[in-house]
């Protein structure tokens, strides 16, 4: 079965290595030494703050390895600085929405979408409909509260 390859923005590769960085430098050594402290509290058995850390070291771990294998497998988008025609992933899109309020939405890979900062999947119904349109194209989006209408008014 082919791996599944992770699309990002270069900062949000950055962000992620970051991340790695700090679980493998700062947060092994924090929970080795609250193992460490239980273990010396209590021995092992029966103690729930021994037991407290070895999950949180599991999930730790767990992360670690998510990370590697997201970063090993990671798709950087490379957009050229010229003023974009289409909306493409990595874009930066302003839209007037139906009551003429401006919205701003990053279009990005699943694995670094973060819909409260505006950074949206390239495979949510959002980012599926935005993805190849131009300025001045209106699109319409399907959501539990019926039909959005949305247009582009700006791409970067």
């Amino acid at each position: 079965m082919p791996q599944k390859e992770y699309i990002f923005t270069p900062q949000g590769l950055a962000k992620l290595e970051a991340e790695l960085d700090h679980l493998r430098k700062v947060r092994r050594q924090e929970v080795a030494e609250k193992i460490q402290r239980a273990k010396e509290m209590g021995g092992t058995a029966n103690n729930a703050e021994y037991e407290d850390a070895k999950n949180e070291q599991a999930f730790v771990e767990g992360r670690i390895l998510t990370l590697e294998n997201m970063i090993k497998h990671a798709v950087v988008i490379e957009r050229d600085n010229a003023s974009p025609q289409r909306v493409e992933l990595g874009s930066r899109v302003t839209l007037r929405n139906q009551d003429g309020k401006p919205e701003v939405y990053f279009i990005v890979g699943s694995a670094e979408a973060n819909p409260n900062e505006g950074r949206i999947s390239n495979e949510s119904p959002v980012g599926q409909a935005l993805l190849g349109k131009k300025v001045g194209d209106e699109v319409e989006i399907t959501v539990p509260a019926g039909v959005l209408k949305l247009i582009i008014t700006e791409i970067n």
